[in-house]
């Protein structure tokens, strides 16, 4: 949509624990993650560890909805993408 998210690519992913994300984050159907109720947990899934590599057992990669799997994800609002924390891969 036009706006800036992030100064650069490295305060995207590597940004001071304070920091956070500039302006909305939009889902594909447009609406705004942060302050849409239809997000209450306002998550990014990434499966990585927090310096980008591959977190081989928390991915959620070949998850099915019966299983107790977790993955990592981060809260939006804590301004580093790939900080993250395992969370159930059921959760929405």
């Amino acid at each position: 949509q036009g706006q800036l998210l992030a100064k650069s690519w490295s305060s995207l992913f590597g940004g001071q624990s304070g920091a956070a994300l500039r302006g909305p984050i939009y889902s594909f159907n447009g609406r705004n993650v942060l302050a849409d109720p239809l997000w209450p947990h306002r998550l990014a899934w990434h499966g990585s560890t927090p310096r980008g590599g591959h977190a081989r057992r928390w991915d959620c990669q070949g998850w099915r909805s019966s299983g107790p799997a977790e993955g990592m994800a981060t809260a939006l609002g804590e301004g580093r993408l790939l900080a993250g924390q395992r969370h159930n891969c059921s959760a929405p």
